[in-house]
């Protein structure tokens, strides 16, 4: 076995732990021949991933947050290389989510989707996202609603989707930040710190836990 051989399957070895089986030994490949480092990080509040063009004699490097379940991790991992192809093609001379991304990103999935791969209902779900990609899958309610249901199950019940919280109530996010639900504004809700007075904007699919005062 050569080197670039050992490469790839190293990288499978790791890539099995994290994304759907099917899409191992391409995404493997893509590792070695786009030449990018992935890390995969801490959940990250504001965001599921991140591609950093080469800089300062750093290699492109893609950063995917640690607790996505295998299909999120599978869709935000192939939405960051989009970014790394185009970079590769245009630089900084277009839009970071413009049609030449789109187009890019559309390239990298299609092949992918296939009934004998994915569960349907996210295959659909795919498919109707490619027709427009957004800037951030996690900004496709229907998408992101149907990737979450692969979400592990939260053993206690505890936690909610922020969208199903009465209008001013009160919840914990990441179990120890007290915030009170606010208006909705477009696509987030506007959620008040409790603590700092501070104004966050929430996604509706934020999953959180209802805060009980005490009396």
């Amino acid at each position: 076995m050569d080197l670039r051989e050992q490469q790839i399957q190293r990288n499978s070895e790791i890539l099995k732990k994290y994304i759907p089986a099917f899409a191992v030994p391409t995404i493997a490949r893509w590792i070695i021949e786009m030449d990018f480092k992935l890390k995969i990080t801490k959940e990250r509040s504001t965001k599921l991933g991140d591609y950093t063009s080469p800089h300062s004699g750093l290699n492109h490097t893609i950063t995917i947050n640690h607790n996505l379940n295998e299909y999120s991790f599978f869709v935000t991992l192939v939405h960051e290389i989009a970014h790394l192809k185009t970079y590769n093609t245009y630089k900084h001379r277009v839009m970071p989510h413009g049609e030449e991304w789109k187009q890019s990103f559309r390239e990298l999935m299609v092949p992918f989707l296939n009934p004998d791969h994915l569960p349907l209902d996210i295959l659909y779900a795919i498919r109707k996202y490619l027709q427009n990609p957004a800037a951030a899958s996690c900004s496709d309610a229907t998408l992101m609603r149907t990737l979450k249901l692969y979400d592990a199950h939260d053993t206690n019940g505890h936690l909610i989707l922020l969208e199903h919280l009465p209008y001013r109530t009160q919840f914990l996010y990441n179990g120890s930040r007290i915030f009170e639900k606010g208006e909705k504004l477009r696509k987030r809700y506007r959620c008040r710190e409790i603590s700092s007075g501070t104004i966050y904007l929430f996604s509706p699919l934020a999953e959180v836990e209802a805060f009980e005062k005490e009396i």
